[in-house]
């Protein structure tokens, strides 16, 4: 018989009493009673016998909820930190060469630091002209086209007092950054062009800084255009809920001619007056830890990446781990590209000196030595290439199923929606709908709705704020599915209203009924329309992705919203009839009592199967 090592001897014989670790615990997520028990001085069975008595049914070896998790460890009086699967080595190094908060505390007490400002706004209503005049530099001269194309961060002083502006080519990147749990910015700048009036992407601006939680500054801008009416902007921000205060709201709303300087100061004012009453405060000494805004490999100079330091103060010389990536501080610069001394909280620099380019929304901290900072950046790159690179889902998040699991434990459930749909007025019928769903235990919070397809930019928002994406006679594209899955995105698709209520009223009773999948089979694009006599028009059409079945169902898509739905008729490749056409080949589509086609047009091919419930 082979021998037991003396470990495995304890784990299943543990007692019941025996004292719990002292400290915090860290418990991967998904981990199973056999791992659990030993890492709380106790037995699977132990686990076990609890969560049986709780009414849970588990095995030895089979995955444990979080809750489950947290339940047990508060019933004996452990402390347990969740962490994503892969990340326990990562956490314990981490707790072992970090500085604690209680070391940072004792390090010195926290001071007033710069707000961090980022600006947002539709393309092309004068972001980068408004950073221009406020830097007295022609960045807006040297863009492509006068759009932004990189992130920048940029340090000013008014009044005597900084502030750290950071210019984004898009709210894409600030979401990305938060997605991934990096919370860099204090306040939001939102520049709506007076002309224009607020667009689309204005309106996800808004949404992407209400899921930040971050405090909100309107600037109108080219209020010295001839067509320029900030009355008719300042109603459409109200009934984007950001009521002016000259109005009676609390939304500071200011007027301001970039060109000319107009309205600068008292903007740079405001932004500070808000930074006052939010009281930023952080620790000037001690190690550096922030965020790394953006990064790249200069062919001069090797891996570059730009960071905010958000505790301490950042020196050369010191050693530092972003992501996967480690090194000594060669060099650090500032936006002319001056070398810096030091760099203070809420100060963005440029890093020299690291072992490769880690990504955007990386914490970067510094340690002790070059060994450390080794180890913990190869175990998270290990960590990283396990998973593929694949994003961890937003914690937090409540998914439609987990709804009635969170109110039957009495705890108040939101239920955060994205709502796209084609026409404006199915999107207010159905939010008026849903509104009517809330009850005192769940609440349904709307972080963007908006008609059109879904895209990316949902994706990345729903990710950010664990959101489930509900669209109605809309579809996502290809890349946006594949973001979904990859991020773990609840994406719904329906073209009855009643469907959508009857979804969420089940779900908040436990009674989902088994979904049903769409699997998208092939995608093909209308590239020529042709009319034959007696047969009607024809798609020429090019096979993007997947395969195009004849007799396959078929959904007719425009600017990502559904038109009509039927089979494919009839699929000829040359003269010849054709059962199926792959991705990469071009083909003659009929379709079913449709005639309506349009170069650019989508056909999308898919069928149905249910999903088996966890």
């Amino acid at each position: 018989m082979e021998e037991l090592e003396p470990t495995q001897l304890t784990v299943s014989y543990v007692p019941s009493n025996a004292p719990v670790p002292e400290g915090e615990l860290i418990v991967e997520r998904g981990t199973t009673a056999q791992v659990l028990g030993p890492k709380v001085n106790r037995s699977p069975g132990d686990v076990i016998r609890f969560l049986l008595l709780q009414g849970e049914m588990v095995t030895a070896t089979q995955s444990l909820t979080d809750e489950m998790i947290e339940l047990f460890a508060a019933e004996i009086g452990a402390e347990v930190r969740l962490v994503d699967p892969g990340e326990e080595q990562e956490a314990l190094l981490a707790a072992k060469y970090f500085e604690s908060v209680e070391e940072e505390e004792e390090m010195g007490q926290p001071m007033p630091r710069p707000p961090v400002v980022t600006v947002m706004g539709h393309v092309d209503h004068g972001k980068t002209t408004l950073l221009d005049r406020i830097r007295n530099t022609a960045v807006a001269l040297g863009e492509a086209g006068g759009i932004t194309q990189h992130v920048g961060a940029y340090q000013v002083m008014h009044a005597g007092r900084q502030i750290t502006f950071i210019d984004t080519p898009g709210h894409e990147a600030f979401t990305a950054m938060r997605a991934r749990g990096a919370q860099v910015t204090d306040i939001v700048v939102l520049v709506v062009a007076a002309d224009d009036g607020v667009m689309p992407q204005t309106v996800e601006a808004i949404n992407h800084a209400r899921a930040a939680e971050v405090p909100i500054v309107v600037a109108l801008t080219k209020v010295d255009r001839p067509d320029a009416d900030p009355n008719r902007v300042m109603q459409q921000l109200s009934e984007q809920g950001l009521v002016p205060e000259n109005w009676g709201g609390d939304t500071v709303t200011l007027e301001v001619a970039a060109p000319e300087g107009l309205g600068v100061d008292e903007l740079l004012e405001h932004i500070l007056l808000v930074a006052e009453i939010a009281e930023l405060t952080a620790v000037p000494v001690g190690n550096a830890r922030g965020v790394v805004l953006e990064a790249n490999l200069d062919v001069g100079r090797g891996p570059v990446a730009t960071v905010i330091v958000q505790k301490g103060i950042l020196a050369p010389g010191d050693v530092m781990v972003a992501g996967p990536a480690w090194g000594k501080v060669k060099a650090l610069l500032d936006e002319t590209g001056s070398h810096v001394k030091e760099v203070h909280p809420s100060s963005p620099a440029v890093v020299l000196g690291l072992s490769t380019v880690p990504s955007a929304g990386d914490e970067f901290r510094v340690v002790a030595d070059q060994s450390t900072a080794r180890t913990i950046a190869e175990t998270r790159e290990r960590r990283l290439r396990s998973m593929g690179h694949a994003p961890v889902p937003s914690a937090g998040a409540v998914r439609l199923e987990d709804l009635f699991e969170q109110v039957s434990r009495g705890e108040t459930a939101t239920l955060n929606l994205i709502l796209k749909a084609d026409v404006q007025g199915s999107l207010e019928a159905l939010t008026d709908s849903l509104r009517k769903l809330e009850r005192d235990e769940v609440k349904i919070s709307f972080v963007h709705r908006a008609v059109g397809g879904i895209t990316e930019n949902d994706v990345g928002l729903a990710a950010a704020s664990g959101a489930t994406i509900i669209g109605f006679n809309v579809r996502p594209d290809r890349r946006s599915r594949e973001a979904a899955q990859a991020q773990q995105v609840d994406i719904r698709t329906y073209e009855v209203v009643y469907k959508v209520l009857e979804d969420i009223e089940a779900a908040l009773v436990g009674m989902l009924k088994p979904e049903f999948e769409e699997v998208v089979t092939g995608e093909a694009e209308v590239r020529a329309v042709f009319r034959i006599p007696r047969v009607g028009a024809v798609a020429g059409c090019y096979v993007r992705n997947g395969t195009i079945t004849r007799g396959s169902r078929v959904r007719f898509l425009r600017d990502g919203v559904i038109i009509w739905k039927g089979a494919v008729a009839s699929l000829r490749r040359f003269k010849d009839d054709a059962r199926e056409v792959q991705s990469g080949f071009e083909c003659g589509v009929g379709l079913s009592d449709f005639q309506d086609l349009k170069e650019g047009d989508i056909i999308e091919t898919f069928e149905e199967r249910e999903i088996a419930r966890a």
